[in-house]
């Protein structure tokens, strides 16, 4: 059947001597695959379509297996991520946390906007740590990993102050902090945004200005928390690493 989606490309993957195959994630259908016919080949029609992070609007062909694309119109290619390496590796590694962690053919409009917003926001200049952040957590909810970021998991204390356990799989509270000796004693500021970024809708996200101290918490809690249970592997996290090492070491 033929059908249009608007989405955005994840990935490519080279098919053939002048082919690529497109994974886009769509509002409509979720994740897809696509084949661009040509699409290596300069003057090529796809080209333009047949990169990561292009938004547009995609008819295709769909059967059994792969897609095949038909014709598209771009929407946005987020110039500004595209022209930064830094931003291209922070887009790359949303864009891999995402295909990782969703299965083919599954739709999930709330996960198009959220991916979709996040990619605009890191192209506008927002923070790019705190979107990264933001997205992470939320995708917990979408993994079924969420943390406890709203009481006590020992005790349903909701008053504070709060530690976060790994291994509890979210809050503790000063009286049961004591379960966990491995807990991480965040400030409470981090808790806070820890429990903002599970709640907060990301199309309302104003200027949040967040310390240096701050951000290190919120990268440690997040970045623990995902390598103990998502089970993900992803290249781009640790390309993204030795990346802000480097330009931390230059600056």
């Amino acid at each position: 059947m033929y059908k249009k989606i608007e989405g955005i490309v994840l990935k490519t993957t080279d098919y053939g001597e002048a082919n690529k195959i497109l994974t886009i994630y769509s509002r409509e259908m979720g994740k897809v695959g696509a084949v661009a016919r040509g699409a290596k080949k300069p003057k090529n029609r796809f080209v333009s379509l047949s990169q990561p992070f292009t938004y547009g609007y995609f008819i295709c062909y769909f059967g059994t297996g792969l897609g095949n694309l038909q014709q598209g119109e771009s929407i946005d290619h987020f110039r500004n991520i595209k022209e930064d390496l830094l931003l291209t590796s922070y887009a790359s590694y949303v864009a891999e946390l995402l295909d990782k962690g969703t299965e083919e053919r599954v739709r999930n409009p709330y996960l198009f906007e959220l991916f979709l917003q996040t990619l605009q926001y890191l192209n506008e200049g927002y923070d790019r740590d705190i979107i990264k952040n933001i997205f992470e957590v939320k995708m917990l909810q979408v993994l079924g990993l969420q943390p406890n970021f709203s009481s006590c998991v020992m005790c349903g204390d909701t008053a504070g102050p709060f530690v976060f356990s790994i291994r509890e799989g979210g809050l503790l509270c000063h009286q049961c902090s004591h379960n966990d000796p491995m807990h991480l004693a965040v400030s409470q500021a981090t808790i806070k945004l820890l429990r903002l970024f599970s709640l907060i809708d990301i199309n309302k996200i104003g200027t949040i200005n967040v310390k240096e101290k701050t951000k290190k918490e919120l990268e440690l809690c997040i970045s623990t928390y995902y390598d103990e249970y998502s089970g993900l592997y992803l290249k781009t996290k640790r390309f993204l690493r030795q990346l802000k090492d480097m330009y931390r070491d230059e600056n």
